[in-house]
């Protein structure tokens, strides 16, 4: 058994693309439109993907305090942070800190439709 993928609801595809694939660097893998019209992008890396659907007849409410955040795996969360805050300008919720106990360095910003991002890099 394995997690495939996570599902969000965004607001604007073309942004969320902007965000986790221009500036965060994760790749486009696939993506298809449903029957009813949703646009579903997975994006993501070798290990899991998130599935961003989209629906440009508005879809549901988007509530992103409902999920406290989504962890992405990072060579560098120092270089990945500054780059995030050059291109995207994203709300911060914790700069680059280190968590030696865990050896892991991580920040947490937040993604154009408000879901929490941690970005983690693990220290050798």
């Amino acid at each position: 058994m394995d997690v495939i993928h996570t599902a969000l609801w965004v607001s604007d595809l073309e942004r969320t693309r902007e965000f986790y694939i221009d500036a965060l660097g994760l790749d486009e893998n696939w993506s298809f439109t449903a029957d009813d019209g949703v646009e579903n992008v997975y994006i993501g890396g070798e290990h899991g993907e998130f599935q961003f659907k989209y629906d440009p007849e508005g879809g549901p409410e988007i509530d992103s305090g409902s999920m406290a955040h989504v962890a992405v795996g990072v060579d560098s969360t120092d270089e990945t942070f500054e780059r995030l805050v050059e291109r995207e300008d994203p709300a911060v919720h914790t700069e680059p800190t280190t968590m030696a106990d865990l050896g892991v360095r991580v920040a947490f910003v937040e993604d154009p439709d408000g879901y929490v991002v941690e970005l983690v890099e693990e220290l050798e």
